[in-house]
């Protein structure tokens, strides 16, 4: 579904991100993890063709992202709430998104009410524009809002983030269903190493812009990853006191 291929992003000659290629099929819950600067938000920017890469390219569903739009068509994703409309309610917002992706305000309002346990009652009827709800609302707003008209990618950045424990519990249900059950791949960029072994089959960890692990998701997979990083920690305080 997804395959990338010698990229590159370079910013005044320093190289942000530097992947030799790797593919992700359809209907795999794919995590990516890393520390900050790790290149996680470059890689997705680049997904979505919102940065150019220095070199080479991705290809989603067949299409060269940076060349063609043929896979914005059944791709969908939230990054965090500047994709939102923050003049609009979450009922105008939602039957925007539906109108771009040929869905009528029947089919939006069917899909809404699968979700009205995620929405908790804080959502919809309220009366409220995007722009005064609170950050984790925002996010329940742009999550649900990916999945109108049935897309075949969807990319989350941080999706866990703000949320509740009873949300998020029920977030990692969605995001399950969805590669399962739909065939819906999906990309999680996250933090939160428990969340992401539990709800992907496979992580790559990325560090300084390199893939340095490939992981397929196993029940030692947790504990790998907090030996891996805390091992990055260490190195690192080691460093500093040798200074």
């Amino acid at each position: 579904m997804i395959t990338i291929h010698n990229l590159s992003k370079s910013y005044n000659g320093v190289t942000v991100l530097n992947l030799q290629g790797f593919e992700i099929p359809r209907g795999q819950a794919f995590g990516l993890v890393g520390n900050n600067g790790a290149g996680k938000t470059t890689l997705f920017s680049c997904l979505l063709d919102l940065i150019q890469p220095t070199s080479g390219y991705i290809e989603n569903g067949g299409a060269k992202v940076n060349e063609s739009e043929a896979w914005k068509t059944h791709t969908a994703s939230f990054i965090d709430e500047t994709f939102l409309i923050g003049y609009l309610t979450p009922e105008e917002y939602f039957y925007f998104i539906g109108d771009l992706r040929g869905q009528n305000k029947a089919d939006v309002d069917e899909l809404l009410a699968t979700f009205a346990d995620f929405f908790n009652d804080e959502i919809l009827g309220k009366r409220k524009y995007l722009r005064d709800l609170s950050k984790g609302n925002q996010k329940k707003v742009g999550i649900v809002a990916t999945l109108i008209g049935n897309p075949e990618v969807i990319i989350l950045d941080e999706p866990f983030a703000n949320l509740d424990p009873t949300t998020q519990i029920r977030l990692k249900g969605i995001i399950k269903k969805m590669a399962a059950d739909q065939n819906v791949t999906v990309l999680v960029s996250s933090h939160d190493l428990q969340h992401v072994t539990e709800v992907c089959e496979r992580i790559v960890v990325l560090e300084k812009g390199n893939q340095v692990k490939d992981i397929v998701t196993s029940p030692e997979t947790l504990k790998e990853l907090e030996d891996y990083f805390a091992g990055n920690e260490i190195t690192t305080t080691e460093v500093l006191e040798e200074e």
